[in-house]
């Protein structure tokens, strides 16, 4: 389908209609192409940080999208210790983004003219076909349930009014009320270091078993067990990333979110960093002084602006999953032994100041897009003096 916003100046294709894609096409003319023919639920929600929540203010969007989400709370999710049989313990509660057209080629045959692509198409894009994924080692348990399920099993269970995190040694799990607290929704991690960067046997997604999720967390805490009896229709992902690429556009081509660098989910950043990528790409091509000429200077300030960012968002996402369960080299690691709560002190400090880049508004979003117009307006001055 085609989207427009005002007269076109030239013609811009984007293949994927998730977040970012979505959010790209806000301020140009689109075609959007998307291989799914329907809307489903895929993963487990989308988080939004305060600096994303920024340009949502920006885009007119903040109050719509506020009524139907689920506010956390704002003293944070609670940490638990909770790789222990007999019951876990609370471990600390943290406070709180020559120039001719491009012809696209479909897997059904058809053919589409384009001046310019946007690559939105997730992890396993298309167009950026010549890098593969690399599997993290990670196996993830989703599922959702009606919170009522939780509280006739276990009433006082923590989970069902904050946000928690279980850690435990190679494995956590994260829990949070979701749909105004009348679900669960839970998301658990398995890691295994020795499997990192090898590959994935199997279905990237797949249904499992009960059992099998119960099994994973055998020496959790009793809370935890209640919690995992609820899973209703439990899934198993195997957790992928794009590592680190060179750049992000290439003449009048350019990758946006997880089709550029899908990070792993311990901040809950990516959904935020796709809209980023969107919101300075958009306004970009749609700005007075982008031309089909020029294109590719644009897009060179897209990637000097986004890329570098998002990818020390993704490499400080890896590092607080390895916090989560205890496995960053040089702190607690999950031992028991007499100093257990002091080294667990100096992780949780380290673990604290991890969200540090999402508190600094003047680094957000719309400050990124206003250095990446300053960069445009300084790589064409006598366009932008003409149009002074």
């Amino acid at each position: 389908m085609s989207l427009s916003s005002g007269i076109p100046k030239f013609r811009v294709a984007i293949c994927g209609a998730g977040i970012g894609g979505l959010f790209a096409g806000r301020d140009i003319h689109i075609d959007l192409y998307e291989a799914h023919d329907g809307i489903t639920t895929a993963g487990a929600g989308i988080s939004v940080m305060g600096r994303t929540m920024q340009i949502m203010e920006e885009l007119g969007l903040y109050e719509e999208i506020s009524r139907v989400s689920t506010k956390p709370p704002s003293y944070g999710p609670k940490l638990r210790k909770s790789d222990v049989p007999e019951g876990g313990f609370e471990w600390f509660q943290k406070s709180s983004s020559h120039r001719g057209q491009l012809i696209l080629h479909f897997a059904d045959g058809s053919t589409a003219p384009t001046d310019m692509l946007v690559g939105a198409d997730g992890i396993r894009s298309s167009i950026r076909h010549y890098i593969d994924p690399s599997w993290t080692g990670t196996l993830v348990y989703r599922t959702v349930f009606p919170a009522e399920k939780l509280f006739k099993m276990d009433p006082n269970n923590v989970a069902l009014k904050n946000s928690i995190f279980f850690c435990g040694k190679g494995k956590h799990i994260v829990s949070y009320p979701v749909s105004q607290g009348t679900q669960i929704n839970i998301t658990a991690y398995v890691s295994d270091d020795q499997k990192a960067g090898t590959h994935f046997e199997g279905r990237w997604v797949s249904d499992v078993s009960l059992e099998e999720v119960e099994k994973a967390y055998e020496d959790f805490e009793p809370g935890v067990k209640s919690l995992l009896k609820c899973s209703e229709n439990p899934s198993r992902w195997a957790l992928h990333v794009v590592n680190e690429l060179p750049l992000s556009t290439c003449d009048r081509v350019a990758l946006i979110g997880d089709a550029s660098h899908a990070m792993t989910p311990h901040f809950g950043a990516g959904a935020s960093q796709a809209m980023e990528d969107a919101f300075v790409l958009g306004r970009l091509l749609a700005h007075p002084l982008t031309t089909l000429d020029n294109v590719p200077a644009a897009l060179k300030v897209y990637q000097d602006v986004r890329l570098p960012f998002a990818q020390f968002v993704a490499r400080e996402s890896e590092r607080t999953g390895y916090m989560f369960d205890f496995r960053l080299p040089g702190y607690y690691d999950g031992t028991e032994r007499s100093n257990e709560r002091e080294e667990m002190d100096i992780l949780k400090e380290r673990l604290t100041g991890q969200w540090g880049w999402e508190r600094e508004r003047e680094c957000g979003g719309v400050a990124q897009w206003l250095q990446a117009e300053r960069q445009l307006q300084e790589s064409a001055p006598e366009v932008s003096t003409y149009l002074l």
